[in-house]
């Protein structure tokens, strides 16, 4: 398989870092590559501060003294996510704001759901002098975590798991980790419905994803906090795109309970599921608000649906900055061997729209 120019980036900061300098044209040749297509990958890297380049040679960056400079000056962190769009895009903006802030470098890696090369990926990472790394493995369902997962409990540097849950008592649960509070959002979604004086609302989810999973095990959860008993199961859904009969199967049952009187409210998760099954409903029949009260889960693109929907929105950015921070506080303080590891829970609002019925202020 062709090398990437990432990997062949990786390779490069990997040399230099050992060697504390090195002329491009001893890079090209440990490389195997022009000497044309080493000074164009020094001069990328160089324009991201990652080397220090003078007269042809390279070095790799000292760090600034921390008198009278940020707590994180000089600092290299890795981040790795599984997508740069959508949910994890909001994370990777507010890591970036955090790491800014404290004068430190950010290297991002993505991984497109791929767990099997989370490790490799990471790996990547510290070759490009990631001092910490802030990792949100490509985990879909809890297979993966088992599968690809205790790697992560084994790296050379401090790490912050991001939005991901480990398995209590595995290596993974002594890691420092910041997540949204999906249990907490679903219980704020189901309490705004039942306010408006719907009876159990259902459940629209996928599996695909750690975020689905935790929506669907909060779901049982507030229904048990409420002392309510779950109308029917959850309904799967698949994307359209990719399952067009999944799809319409799960816009059939919900079309079914709402038409044979079972449910006039339902928690749909995700935005885009959301948009797409309000206008398929509104093909049979069924309108939203009038017929169905609807709240989305992510408000990602909620606001633009034709009836803007109201929606469960996690923290996203707010993750991505309490991570950086406490991975940067890992990082500048003096080693203490009785440091508590920190699991922090961030909670969800409720973005309240048209597509209750109802034009409430959201809660503080």
């Amino acid at each position: 398989m062709r090398e990437s120019a990432a990997e062949r980036h990786d390779r490069l900061l990997a040399l230099v870092r050992e060697r504390g300098t090195a002329r491009v044209s001893e890079l090209a040749e440990r490389l195997g590559v022009s000497p044309v297509t080493a000074r164009r990958d020094v001069e990328v890297l160089a324009g991201r501060g990652l080397l220090d380049r003078v007269h042809g040679q390279v070095s790799w960056p000292q760090r600034q003294g921390a008198s009278g400079g940020r707590p994180g000056e000089g600092l290299v962190l890795g981040l790795l996510a599984p997508s740069a769009t959508y949910y994890f895009a909001e994370v990777i903006r507010g890591a970036h704001e955090a790491a800014a802030r404290a004068g430190a470098r950010l290297v991002l890696r993505i991984s497109d759901y791929r767990p099997e090369e989370d490790r490799a990926r990471t790996e990547g990472l510290l070759a490009a002098g990631a001092e910490g790394v802030l990792v949100a493995p490509g985990w879909r369902g809890p297979e993966d975590r088992l599968a690809y997962g205790d790697w992560l409990a084994e790296l050379p540097v401090p790490a912050v798991l991001l939005e991901r849950r480990a398995e209590p008592g595995s290596p993974l649960d002594g890691l420092d980790r910041v997540s949204s509070d999906h249990a907490h959002g679903v219980l704020l979604a189901l309490r705004h419905l039942l306010a408006l004086g719907h009876a159990t609302p259902l459940l629209v989810a996928r599996r695909d994803s750690p975020t689905a999973l935790a929506v669907r095990a909060g779901y049982a959860e507030a229904l048990g906090t409420l002392g309510l008993k779950e109308p029917r199961p959850v309904i799967d859904s698949v994307p359209a795109e990719a399952d067009p009969e999944g799809f319409e199967r799960a816009v059939r049952a919900l079309h079914e309970a709402v038409g044979s009187g079972l449910a006039s409210a339902a928690l749909v998760h995700n935005d885009v599921d959301a948009i797409e099954v309000v206008q398929r409903l509104a093909e049979l029949g069924v309108r939203v608000p009038q017929d169905l009260a609807l709240i989305a889960y992510d408000d990602e693109v909620a606001a633009l649906a034709d009836t803007p929907l109201t929606a469960v929105a996690p923290p996203k950015r707010q993750v991505g900055r309490h991570a950086t921070e406490l991975l940067v506080e890992r990082l500048t303080e003096a080693p203490d061997e009785d440091a508590a590891r920190r699991h922090l829970s961030l909670l969800p609002w409720l973005r309240v729209r048209e597509s209750c019925g109802a034009h409430l202020t959201p809660p503080a």
